[in-house]
C-alpha cells in the first residue's frame, strides 16, 4: 500500500487529500514567494513527515511528523486572496488570481491561475519636508538607500523600506524624538497607464515648526546581581569615571575602568541609535552578560535637549562547570571520550575568562583477546588552563578596535599525556600567546607570536627495531621527544554568516612558520644528538613552514535548502635541523568534517596500504601513526533541506553529501605509494559518499552522518571502485575476509556512522 493512500483510507466519506498545487503565470521573479503566500494546510505534505505521522503516532500520544492536510475550501479561497494581494503589492495593481480544484478518489489538485496586467512603475517623485534641515539630510543620504526611482517597478514594499531608512537616518543624527510615522508617501495611480507618481511627507511633530536634536550628558550604569533582583539594603560598589559615567554595581564583581571602552555613548555628541546598538552587542559580546538593555532619560528643561544615558546590565554566573562526553566506534574500535570545564567569568573584574579544561579518552580494538584492559588500544589525558581578556595587551599603544568586535589576548598551557598500549609514551607540555580582533563584522584576525611545546617520548625498543628494519625509520623523527616553536596567523572571512541561507563565500587561511629562534639559540650551543641533529634542552627542534585553506561556496536554493562546495587543502614543508614535520603538524584525512566514509587518521596516504607493513604486530603498533602527510586535499559538496519542524522538540534537517581527497607525503619515506604523484594524482584520491541528519534543539545541533566508500585508493585499478560490493552479499564477505587475512588487525568496513555537535562546516 502507498503512502497516499494509506492516508486517503483513514479519511471520511467527504474528505480529500491535498497531493498537488500548482500556481500559475506568476513571474519566475516572484513565483516562489507567491507560493509561500498559500496557507500550509492547502500544500502537499512532505512524504517524509506525512510517514512519519502515519507510522509512529498512536492515539493520546505526542503528535510526530505531519498530520495529512485536508482540503478546505475556505482556505483555498483566503490563499487566492493573498496571492492577489501579494501580486498587488509587488506592482501588478490589476492582477486578478483564479482557483480550481480537482478531485479524484480522495485525493485533491488545487490550481491557481494568475493574470499578472500591466507592471507598474514609479513616474514622477515629490518631496513636501517643511523642515529645511531634515529635508537637506534625507537629499544628500537618499541615493545610499532608496528603492524609490523613475522608472524601476512600484512596490509598496519599496515604500515601507523608505520609511524604515528614513527613521534610522533620522535617530543617528540627533533627532531621539523621531517616530515613523512622520513619513507619509502618497500614491496617485490614477492614471492606470501603468505608472505610480509618489509625494514624500516627512511632516513636523505637533505644535513644532522643526525636528530637534539631542545631545547626550552624563550616563548611568546599573550592573545587578545574576539573580537579576536587587532587594532592599543590597550594597553596591559605585565609581564615576570620565566625569561622565556613573557605575553602580550591586553584583560588586566589575572594575569600570575596565567596561568603560565598551561604551559608545559620550557626553556632548548627538545622540545616535547606532552606539546604543553597538553598545548592547560589545557588552554581549564579552560573553559576561545575559541580560543589556540601553535606554535614555530626557535631562534639563524643555529647550536644554539634553539625554541622559541608561545601561542595565545583567551578568551571567561568574562560576560554571560543564561536563561534556563522546562515543566513537569504527569496525573493531570503540572510544569513549570525556571532558569537565570549569569557568570564571570574571576572574580580575573585567570581564575575563578564566578557563580549565580536563580531557580524557580511552580507545579499546574488540579484536585483540584478554579481558577489558587487555584490549586497551590508546589513553590520552590532558589539561589545560587558559585566560582570555577582552582586550589586547601589548608592549604598544594600539587605537580602540571595539567598535567592529571584542579584541581577545589569550593565554594558555596544556599537558598531555598518550600512551598506545606499551609501545609509545608522549607527555606533552605547551604554552600560547594570541590575539584576536576583529576588522569588520566579516572579517577576523587571529596572531599567535608564542606557540610552544616540549615532549618527551618514550618508544618500545623493539618498535624501533622493527621500522628500522622495515626502511621506515621516518617515523622515529616524527615520534620521538621534541622541541616545536612557532608563530602563526589566521585570517577568517564571512565566519558570521554560516548560520544564514544567503548566497556568500567563506574563508579562512592559517600560515605557520615554526623553528627559526629556537635554530638561532641552538647554532649558539650547537649540542647534537645521536643522529647528527641539533638539540635545545635535549631534543631535537623543528624547522617548518605551513599552509592551510578552507574556502566554501554556499548557494542558496529557496527556503531552507542549500548547496555547499567545500576545498580543503594544505601544504607543509619542513627544512633544516629535521626533514620531517612535526607529528602534530602533519595533516589526515576523514573524520566527522572531513571525507567522511572513512574515520579520522585512517585514509591515505596517495596509494599507502598498511598491508605492506611486515606484520600484524607491526600494523597494531603503529595504527593512527602512520596515515598522516605533508600534503591534504579534502572536497565536499553538500545538499542540505528540512526535513521535520518538530521531532521530540528538535528541528529535523537532511543532508547528502559527497567527498573526495586525500593526504600525501612530500618526500619518499619508506611507505609504498604514501608519496605524491602528479601523473597519478586521480588514483591516489579517495571519494565517499552519504546521508545525514541533523536535529537542531536551537542551542546546539546533533549530527548523525553515515559515509559509504565509493573509490578507495589504497587499492588499485578497478579494485578502487568498492561500490560494487554494496549490494553484493557474498563478494563483499570474501573481500573482506581476504583484507582481515592480509591486514590484520586490521577490518575493513565499507560505512562509517560520524557523530559530531554542529555542522561540519
Amino acid at each position: 500500500m502507498t503512502l497516499g493512500c494509506r492516508s486517503t483510507r483513514r479519511l471520511d466519506k467527504n474528505q480529500a487529500l491535498v497531493t498537488k498545487l500548482e500556481v500559475n503565470g506568476v513571474n519566475d521573479q516572484f513565483a516562489e514567494q507567491a507560493k509561500g503566500y498559500v496557507a500550509l494546510e492547502v500544500r502537499p505534505n512532505s512524504k517524509f513527515n506525512l510517514f512519519i505521522y502515519n507510522t509512529l503516532n498512536k492515539k493520546g500520544k505526542k503528535k510526530l511528523g505531519e498530520a495529512p492536510h485536508i482540503l478546505d475550501s475556505a482556505l483555498v479561497e483566503a490563499s487566492r486572496v493573498q496571492i492577489e494581494k501579494f501580486l498587488n503589492i509587488k506592482g501588478y495593481l490589476n492582477a486578478k488570481v483564479t482557483d480550481s480544484i480537482y478531485i479524484k478518489n480522495k485525493k485533491a489538485s488545487v490550481i491557481y491561475n494568475a493574470k499578472m496586467g500591466t507592471e507598474f512603475k514609479f513616474r514622477n517623485l515629490s518631496f513636501d519636508i517643511p523642515d529645511t534641515t531634515v529635508k537637506a539630510l534625507y537629499l544628500a543620504n537618499r541615493k545610499k538607500f532608496t528603492k524609490i526611482d523613475s522608472g524601476k517597478r512600484y512596490d509598496t514594499d519599496s515604500l515601507a523600506y523608505e520609511r524604515e531608512q528614513i527613521y534610522l537616518m533620522m535617530r543617528k543624527n540627533g533627532y531621539y524624538d523621531y517616530i515613523r510615522q512622520y513619513m507619509r508617501p502618497t500614491v496617485d495611480t490614477n492614471f492606470n497607464k501603468g505608472v505610480a507618481d509618489v509625494k514624500i511627507e516627512i511632516l513636523n511633530p505637533p505644535n513644532a515648526n522643526k525636528h530637534f536634536t539631542y545631545t547626550l550628558k552624563d550616563t548611568y550604569i546599573r550592573i545587578q546581581p545574576s539573580s537579576g533582583i536587587i532587594t532592599k539594603g543590597m550594597q553596591r560598589d559605585t565609581a564615576v569615571l570620565d566625569s561622565q559615567y556613573h557605575f553602580f554595581d550591586y553584583s560588586r564583581f566589575f572594575k569600570p575602568k575596565k567596561l568603560k571602552s565598551y561604551i559608545f555613548l559620550k557626553k556632548g555628541e548627538l545622540y545616535n541609535i547606532e552606539n546604543s546598538e553597538l553598545t548592547t552587542q560589545r557588552f554581549f559580546d564579552m560573553n559576561a552578560f545575559k541580560s543589556i538593555s540601553v535606554d535614555y532619560r530626557k535631562v534639563g528643561d524643555s529647550t536644554a535637549r539634553t539625554l541622559a544615558g541608561l545601561i542595565d546590565i545583567v551578568p551571567l554566573k561568574k562560576k560554571t562547570n560543564r561536563l561534556e562526553g563522546e562515543y566513537t566506534f569504527n569496525s573493531s574500535i570503540t572510544g569513549v571520550n570525556l571532558g569537565l570545564t570549569y569557568q570564571n567569568r570574571n576572574i580580575f573584574g573585567g570581564a575575563e575568562l578564566f578557563e580549565v579544561k580536563l580531557r580524557g579518552g580511552l580507545q579499546f580494538d574488540k579484536k585483540l583477546s584478554g579481558n577489558l584492559s587487555d584490549r586497551l588500544l590508546s589513553r590520552d589525558y590532558q589539561v589545560g588552563v587558559s585566560l582570555s581578556f577582552p582586550r589586547l595587551i601589548t608592549p604598544f599603544n594600539f587605537p580602540e578596535l571595539g567598535r567592529n568586535g571584542i579584541p581577545r589576548t589569550r593565554i594558555g598551557t596544556s599537558y598531555q599525556v598518550y600512551k598506545l598500549r606499551d609501545n609509545y609514551l608522549r607527555k606533552s607540555l605547551g604554552a600560547n600567546l594570541t590575539y584576536d580582533w576583529v576588522e569588520t563584522k566579516n572579517k577576523l584576525h587571529s596572531f599567535t607570536p608564542v606557540n610552544v611545546q616540549y615532549s618527551l617520548a618514550d618508544i618500545n625498543p623493539a618498535l624501533v627495531q622493527n621500522l628500522i628494519d622495515q626502511g621506515n625509520a621516518f617515523f622515529l623523527f616524527t615520534l620521538r621527544s621534541q622541541l616545536i616553536s612557532s608563530s602563526y596567523y589566521n585570517y577568517t572571512l564571512n565566519l558570521s554568516k554560516l548560520t544564514s541561507y544567503n548566497n556568500f563565500t567563506f574563508f579562512s587561511g592559517n600560515i605557520e612558520v615554526g623553528g627559526n629562534s629556537a635554530a638561532l639559540i641552538g647554532n649558539l650551543s650547537n649540542n647534537k644528538n645521536s643522529d647528527g641533529q641539533k638539540t635545545l634542552f635535549g631534543v631535537p627542534y623543528y624547522q617548518f613552514a605551513k599552509l592551510e585553506t578552507d574556502v566554501r561556496f554556499y548557494k542558496s536554493l529557496g527556503g531552507e535548502k542549500q548547496l555547499i562546495l567545500r576545498l580543503n587543502p594544505g601544504l607543509g614543508y619542513s627544512y633544516g635541523n629535521v626533514k620531517s614535520l612535526p607529528f602534530e603538524k602533519q595533516f589526515f584525512a576523514g573524520g566527522s568534517t572531513g571525507i567522511r566514509a572513512w574515520q579520522a587518521r585512517t585514509l591515505g596516504p596517495g596509494n599507502y596500504n598498511r598491508a605492506s607493513l611486515a606484520s600484524d604486530s607491526v600494523r597494531a603498533n603503529l595504527r593512527n601513526l602512520d596515515q598522516l602527510g605533508d600534503i591534504k586535499f579534502e572536497g565536499n559538496i553538500e545538499y542540505r533541506f528540512k526535513l521535520l519542524d518538530n521531532f521530540f522538540g528538535a528541528k529535523v534537517k537532511g543532508a547528502t553529501f559527497i567527498d573526495f581527497g586525500n593526504v600525501w607525503q612530500l618526500r619518499g619515506n619508506g611507505l609504498q605509494g604514501g608519496q605524491i604523484k602528479f601523473n597519478k594524482l586521480f588514483d591516489q584520491t579517495a571519494i565517499g559518499t552519504g546521508f545525514g541528519l541533523r536535529f537542531d534543539v536551537s542551542f546546539f545541533v546533533f549530527r548523525l552522518d553515515a559515509g559509504f566508500k565509493f573509490k578507495d585508493p589504497q587499492f588499485s585499478g578497478s579494485d578502487q571502485y568498492v561500490y560494487k560490493y554494496w549490494f553484493n552479499r557474498s563478494a563483499k564477505k570474501a573481500f573482506k575476509d581476504n583484507y582481515a587475512i592480509t591486514n590484520g588487525p586490521d577490518r575493513y568496513s565499507l560505512s562509517q556512522i560520524q557523530f559530531g555537535i554542529g555542522l561540519p562546516f
